[in-house]
C-alpha cells in the first residue's frame, strides 16, 4: 500500500506530465467530479469537473505549438489516511516549438485531496498571486522566500 504522501507526490508528477503533454484526460483524472477550483485567472470559481475541464481544454489549446513546463517548489504536505493537503509554488514556463523558454510566471498553489473510488483526488484547488500594494497588480514572480 502506498502511503498518502507518496500518492500526493505522484499526483504532482501526473499534473506536471499531463500539462507538458497537453493531455486533458490524464489531467482531469486528478480531480474529483465535484471539485471546486479557485483559479487565479478570470473566473471566480469553477464548480465541478465539467466546468474545470472546459477551462483546461481552452488553456491547452491556447498554447498552440508551445508546451508548458511546470515546476513545483516549497511543497508542504499534510496527510492522513484518505486525506491530504498540499501547498507550494508552481512555476509555469512556456516553451516554444524550437525548445526555447518564452515566458514564465509563478502561482501559489493549494490542493485538498481525498480518497474517491480508491484514488486520492483533488476536491479543492486554489491558485493565487499576491497583489502589489502600490499598483494593485498581480505579482507573478517570487522575489524571495518569506
Amino acid at each position: 500500500m502506498i502511503d498518502t504522501e507518496q500518492q500526493v507526490l505522484r499526483s504532482v508528477e501526473t499534473y506536471r506530465s499531463a500539462v507538458l503533454a497537453k493531455n486533458v484526460d490524464t489531467f482531469m483524472h486528478l480531480y474529483d467530479p465535484d471539485v471546486r477550483v479557485f483559479d487565479t485567472w478570470g473566473i471566480w470559481s469553477y464548480e465541478g469537473a465539467g466546468a474545470w475541464r472546459i477551462a483546461i481544454e481552452a488553456w491547452f489549446s491556447s498554447l498552440q505549438d508551445e508546451k508548458c513546463r511546470v515546476v513545483f517548489e516549497d511543497l508542504r504536505i499534510i496527510d492522513a489516511p484518505g486525506f491530504a493537503a498540499l501547498s507550494g509554488v508552481a512555476t509555469y514556463t512556456a516553451i516554444s516549438a524550437q525548445g526555447q523558454e518564452i515566458r514564465s510566471m509563478q502561482n501559489r498553489m493549494s490542493w485538498v485531496l481525498k480518497t474517491s473510488a480508491h484514488v486520492l483526488r483533488i476536491v479543492h484547488e486554489h491558485t493565487s498571486a499576491p497583489i502589489g500594494f502600490d499598483d494593485a497588480k498581480a505579482i507573478l514572480h517570487r522575489v524571495g522566500k518569506s
